[in-house]
């Protein structure tokens, strides 16, 4: 056998340790031997599927081959360089001694166990001395504290132990010196079981500090020696048994390997005296962060999932297969009984060797890690493979792949319709319904028409009526998936009469061609919450309000506008938005930048009746300094014209702001609904040993402000109010919106207690797994019954309250009462459908089944004869909506992964600046937005400036632009309303075109230089 064999021999010997070794993304870089190809494909699995597999590809390549000379030597170097020196021993056939290598797997296993507490460690100057011992390199401490800024303590902490136990063996007596320099004696004590440093200091040891901690690493190896039954001391007493279950020396055998370096999320199950389970979190969770249930004490047995008598009635129905909807009130479980009915539904198909595949559809992204940390991947992971993809996902570019390999996928709805509309077009990136064989449906009362829900289940609704049709052609009929439906609350769809709310909850039951609709009247779950009002005056005086009404005033005049709507009123900002689209189609700049001005006073007038004049007096100030910034930039290169009407405008406000901003300091000229909310946030806080509460209102704008007033207010902290607040994650022009991570880091807050009053948007009304609260108030703020129901949900504790906080005269408390009577309506049209006879409900729900296909025939007919999508793309016009100006024609639109829609013609970018927009930088994939693009003569915005692999591409939001289509102006909100089919965007002839573009210039650059010498 050659030396080149032997060593390769060598990967494939020590592979498991190897694959948990190696870091990829900084080594692969310094193998040159290795192909582009090869290193693409690499990097694409390292983004989709995590370092392990990535590792496992890129030893499977080297053994594979082909190898160049001195490969071995570049291999070695490279580990080596970038802190896997360890790994580099085994590959160079000089692995560690049995014994040292057992005793190495215990130091691991003791931090892996021990890493809740070590979390706590002040992981910036842990870092910092680690490196300085060699245990990390400059890119580690580079990454690590890059984790520590933009996540913080917890996560940079999980990748500093992540990337210390890469080390070769001896790096615990350099962990632990680390630790001491930073004074955490207390996880000193914790890794060596005993008082250590108690010791040390007492008797003045003189011997050198790197022999003690020889002398230690000898005395906690011995403690702790990777032997059968062995004890370690310093851990729970119920958790010895668990450790040294799992101990043993691990250089002959791959058994409990997938523990050790693993970066996935894993769990220890440890049995207390009592009996009761507790399962310990070892590492971080993928990209999904911290799991908070792995937390959770009191569970039962890992697997066994105990339903209640009620849970386990409803369940019985999809227990023998049956579609059901199971509408349970918030807080009674729903999401345990489906965890329930998916174990049931796949321990039966594998009995029977069949098959089985279970889809669990959400409608919003922080709801896909939920499910997945708290319910499904909880109790089900350790039997099936779970994976979650969301739109915020690497996996959601294989989602296919996904779906094949996982029993158990957790994801967004609109993910797998896409994955079904590619599979229709015959791509091979797509699903197709079959492949399911149980749908579970989370929030399913979203089934209504044009929803994404309805969209999914047209198709099986589809397919079922087609299969009698395939069997009598004795051909055979498709599988379909077995259909789980989860609601707190169908609602009645805006019913006015019994008759019409029946009819709503047999359409919801026919979308999702369920059975019948399983609830339960519950006792102890369905205590409510108690229930007050909380009613403001009216203001006597108005003075900050009376200015801004006269500023509108004014603008009304100059614009020649009149609206019979009150100023501030909702449907004044109706009226204005509506104003805005037809001045723009009309090519009406004067009126179109009067109206948009006039929604932004709107707002203003808005935010004094709810939070505080100072707040309405900031949002209007920040407002003008951006449009004025616009205007005269002077970052940019050329000053961008101001209209007449533009400086009649900036004009007027800067001659009401002085007066503007000495009325928002008056207090007395406050809104009274704060008052009331004060009040009853103090007397709420000062009442309970522990409160907890969710204050709900309309605006983002509002939830900000409101969470910035708690903060600053000292009364607030005497109670220990501990504020944030919780926004959506969807894209507006007035607000920064929050990141999933975001909102993911709020919500942990809370249900730790570092908050205990959240005030939030209508995000937090529906699904989210919200720990119990006692207080919950909505703030000037109703919509319909079911979002009344989600809200008051929320209060699960005992004693719980429910504040409806209103200003008198305004109509909220008089729409609550009709939500309530409509909830009543609700009961009993869902207690009605469940008593019709069987003969009759089946023929409704046949029907209403029949009509909604039949629609959806017409609708898409319709489309189809407007024949839009046959059209030439040239013969669509796009203008600057703000100062009309031609932009392009749809022949320069290219669409990139089906739905950003860019601009990449070379004379697009002499019409268009750029500026920088920190509220768009975001990495998805294989492209990232990072800033805005804008009109170069108005300033108006178009869009944003993404980078795809390398390539800038104008990217345009069509609601900027006034399209002309046959002679007519539109205005859009979205592309989808525009039904013309726009073609891909080819990358590689873009990019062959921009590298022959930069081939000539580099040319040129040298025909200068020579003719220059």
């Amino acid at each position: 056998m050659s030396s080149d064999q032997e060593n390769v021999g060598l990967i494939e010997c020590f592979r498991n340790r190897l694959r948990r070794l190696i870091v990829v993304e900084p080594l692969l870089g310094r193998l040159h031997f290795i192909g582009d190809d090869d290193k693409e494909l690499i990097r694409v699995e390292l983004n989709n599927k995590g370092n392990l597999q990535a590792a496992d590809l890129l030893l499977n390549t080297i053994v594979k081959g082909p190898r160049t000379e001195g490969w071995l030597r570049q291999l070695l170097d490279g580990l080596e360089t970038v802190g896997c020196k360890y790994a580099a021993n085994y590959i160079n056939n000089n692995p560690p001694s049995p014994s040292l290598e057992a005793e190495n797997d215990c130091c691991i296993r003791m931090v892996q166990l021990l890493q809740p507490t070590l979390e706590q460690m002040k992981t910036q100057d842990v870092c910092n001395s680690c490196h300085t011992l060699d245990l990390l390199t400059d890119e580690d401490r580079e990454n690590i504290l890059a984790e520590l800024a933009n996540h913080g303590n917890a996560r940079g902490a999980r990748l500093l132990l992540r990337r210390i136990l890469r080390n070769e063996a001896g790096w615990f007596s350099l962990f632990l010196k680390a630790l001491r320099k930073t004074e955490h004696y207390d996880l000193v004590k914790e890794l060596n079981g005993e008082d250590l440093v108690d010791e040390e200091v007492s008797s003045g040891s003189d011997a050198p500090l790197a022999l003690r901690d020889e002398k230690e690493l000898e005395h906690s190896v011995k403690k702790n020696q990777a032997q059968e039954h062995t004890p370690v001391e310093g851990l729970p007493s119920y958790l010895e048994s668990s450790y040294a279950s799992t101990s043993g020396p691990l250089s002959n055998t791959t058994d409990g390997m997938e523990d050790i370096y693993t970066d996935d999320f894993s769990q220890i199950k440890a049995s207390h005296p009592d009996g009761s389970m507790e399962y310990y979190s070892m590492s971080d969770s993928g990209d999904g962060g911290a799991m908070a249930a792995a937390a959770a004490t009191g569970g039962p047995e890992e697997g066994d999932i105990v339903l209640r008598d009620y849970q386990m009635d409803v369940a019985r129905p999809a227990l023998e297969g049956r579609n059901i909807i199971i509408c349970l009130p918030t807080g009674s479980g729903k999401t345990r009984v489906a965890v329930y009915i998916t174990k049931q539904h796949l321990d039966s198909r594998r009995r029977k060797s069949e098959p089985g595949k279970v889809v669990v559809l959400v409608n919003k992204v922080p709801l896909v890690e939920q499910h997945y940390s708290t319910e499904f991947g909880r109790f089900l992971r350790h039997q099936y493979k779970v994976e979650r993809v969301s739109g915020d996902s690497q996996l959601k570019i294989s989602f296919p792949q996904v779906v094949r390999k996982n029993d158990i996928i957790i994801c967004t709805a609109q993910i797998l319709e896409n994955s079904f509309t590619n599979a229709k077009k015959g791509g091979e990136d797509g699903i197709a319904l079959s492949d399911i064989t149980l749908l579970v449906i989370d929030e399913c009362h979203h089934t209504q028409k044009g929803g994404v829900y309805n969209h999914i289940m047209l198709r099986y609704l589809r397919q079922k009526h087609r299969n009698p049709l395939l069997l009598k052609e004795q051909r055979a009929p498709v599988p379909l998936p077995q259909i789980l439906g989860l609601t707190a609350s169908p609602g009645v769809g805006g019913a006015k009469t019994q008759q019409k709310a029946e009819e709503h909850i047999l359409r919801i039951c026919a979308n999702l061609d369920a059975f019948t609709i399983m609830t339960k009247k519950l006792e102890e779950e369905s205590k409510l919450p108690f229930k007050r009002t909380a009613t403001a005056d009216q203001r006597k005086e108005d003075p900050f309000g009376d200015v801004i009404k006269g500023i509108m005033e004014q603008i009304h005049a100059h614009a020649g506008l009149h609206s019979l709507c009150h100023f501030g009123a909702q449907n004044y900002e109706q009226w204005v938005v509506l104003t805005e689209q037809n001045a723009a189609k009309e090519e009406n700049t004067k009126v179109r930048v009067c109206a948009e001005h006039l929604r932004q006073y709107n707002e203003a007038l808005h935010q004094s009746n709810t939070i505080r004049m100072s707040d309405a007096f900031s949002f209007l100030d920040k407002y003008y300094k951006e449009e004025w910034k616009k205007k005269h930039n002077p970052d940019e290169d050329e000053a961008i014209e101001i209209t007449d009407t533009e400086r009649f405008l900036f004009k007027l406000f800067e001659d009401k702001k002085e007066n503007l901003r000495e009325l928002a300091k008056q207090s007395k000229y406050e809104n009274k609904s704060l008052s009331k909310l004060r009040e009853t946030i103090l007397k709420e806080f000062s009442s309970r040993d522990e409160a907890r509460g969710i204050i709900f209102t309309r605006t983002r704008l509002s939830a900000i402000a409101l969470s910035q007033w708690v903060q600053e207010n000292p009364k607030f902290e005497e109670c220990g109010v501990r504020a944030s607040y919780l926004i959506g994650g969807g894209d507006q022009s007035l607000v920064k919106p929050m990141t999933s991570a975001e909102q993911k880091d709020v919500l942990n807050k809370f249900r730790h207690g570092e908050i205990n009053l959240l005030i939030a948007t209508t995000v937090a009304e529906e699904g989210l797994d919200i720990k119990e609260c006692n207080v919950v108030v909505r703030y000037c703020l109703v919509t319909n019954e079911i979002a009344m129901i989600q809200a008051r949900g929320r209060g699960r504790a005992d004693d719980s309250s429910y504040t409806l906080v209103e200003v008198e005269g305004s109509g909220v408390a008089e729409r609550e009462s009709v939500n309530e009577y409509r909830e009543k309506m609700m009961s009993k049209a869902i207690a009605r459908v469940v008593k019709l006879a069987r003969a009759d409900y089946d023929k409704k729900i046949r029907d209403f089944q029949v009509q909604a296909m039949l629609e959806k025939k017409v609708l898409t007919k319709k489309k189809q004869q407007k024949s839009m999508q046959k059209e030439d793309p040239s013969k669509v016009r796009f203008n600057c909506k703000s100062c009309n100006k031609a932009v392009c024609l749809g022949e320069s639109i290219k669409v990139i992964e089906s739905m950003h829609h860019v601009n990449v013609t070379p004379g697009f970018r002499d019409l268009l600046i750029v500026r920088e927009n920190a509220s768009l930088q975001e990495r998805q994939l294989d492209y990232e937005a990072n800033g805005t693009i804008a009109c170069k003569d108005c300033g108006h915005t178009w869009g944003s400036m993404m980078l795809y692999r390398g390539i800038d591409c104008p990217c345009l939001h069509i609601k900027n632009f006034v399209v002309t289509y046959n002679g007519k102006n539109k205005v859009f909100s979205k592309w989808s309303e525009l039904a013309i089919r726009f073609p891909a965007f080819d990358y590689a002839e873009h990019a062959m075109d921009l590298a022959v573009a930069g081939n000539s210039e580099e040319e040129e650059e040298e025909d200068e230089e020579t003719v220059s010498q």
